[in-house]
């Protein structure tokens, strides 16, 4: 179990709110979320201020200390990405702390792949030994980012979408080769700072889309500053719904992705 949030929009927008502030910021959950678990192992926020990502990550839960705050108070970005996290396979380490990097490949998941150990000796042979020679932690989440990079390494031109689907459902079909009762969490978030592709699988996830500058309830502000000649769009993905607003729930099973107009677009998986 972990929280995660992401943000992609048309211009650079201030997140602080959505990440301290809020009724149900990220900070909050990872005090306790919805369900009363804490999310103390760990915390990673990724951004991309000048189209290179930008990832702090800290092994001490996001509500203890100011480091957090700091890190959220000091993002104006268009895409951004934000874990707590709640360990279930590997330790709490920097290692294994989300978002995972790589070039300007920005990762997080919130689930767990069961039997782990068993699904990593299928997992490994289809992971390019490129990537896999970059494996660091112990996580089944880094392992999903790399298998998921290895599919983009042999077939760049496939559309991002059409990859996360193909990869995730021949994980979940490894899955259940070990246990077909065994239950999955894949929510995953992929970014490249220009594309953002994700998924819901047996974890809870919300999105609010926004199509105007307004003036935050939270801090009174704006958090655009706009350019008249373009109309505001932006999406915010997360676990949980963090304003009191109207967030929407993405249906289980569901591939998602924030087109170039900035909309958010999602289809069902092809799960057996």
């Amino acid at each position: 179990m972990c929280r995660l949030y992401a943000f992609r929009a048309n211009e650079p927008t201030r997140v602080e709110c959505s990440l301290v502030h809020a009724q149900n910021a990220l900070m909050e959950q990872s005090r306790g979320d919805g369900e009363g678990l804490v999310h103390g192992h760990g915390w990673g926020v990724a951004d991309y201020p000048d189209g290179t990502p930008i990832v702090e990550k800290q092994t001490w839960a996001a509500y203890h200390g100011e480091h957090f705050k700091k890190k959220a108070a000091r993002i104006y970005a268009g895409t951004v990405i934000a874990h707590v996290r709640r360990a279930t396979v590997g330790e709490p380490a920097i290692e294994n702390t989300h978002p995972f990097h790589n070039g300007s490949w920005i990762f997080a998941h919130n689930g767990t792949i069961p039997n782990f150990s068993e699904v990593r000796e299928l997992m490994l042979p289809a992971i390019d030994p490129f990537y896999r020679n970059e494996i660091r932690g112990t996580t089944d989440s880094e392992h999903i980012f790399l298998y998921l990079l290895s599919l983009w390494r042999h077939r760049p031109d496939e559309p991002i979408l059409d990859l996360v689907s193909r990869g995730l459902s021949q994980i979940i079909r490894w899955s259940k080769e070990i246990d077909r009762a065994a239950p999955i969490g894949l929510n995953i978030v992929l970014t490249d700072g220009r594309r953002l592709v994700g998924s819901r699988f047996g974890r809870t996830l919300w999105h609010l889309e926004r199509e105007q500058v307004f003036d935050c309830d939270i801090c009174g502000k704006p958090h655009v500053h706009h350019e008249t000649d373009k109309i505001y769009r932006g999406v915010e993905i997360a676990s949980e719904p963090i304003t009191s607003e109207n967030w929407h729930e993405l249906p289980d099973g569901t591939v998602y992705e924030v087109d170039e107009d900035f909309y958010l677009l999602s289809r069902s998986m092809d799960v057996e």
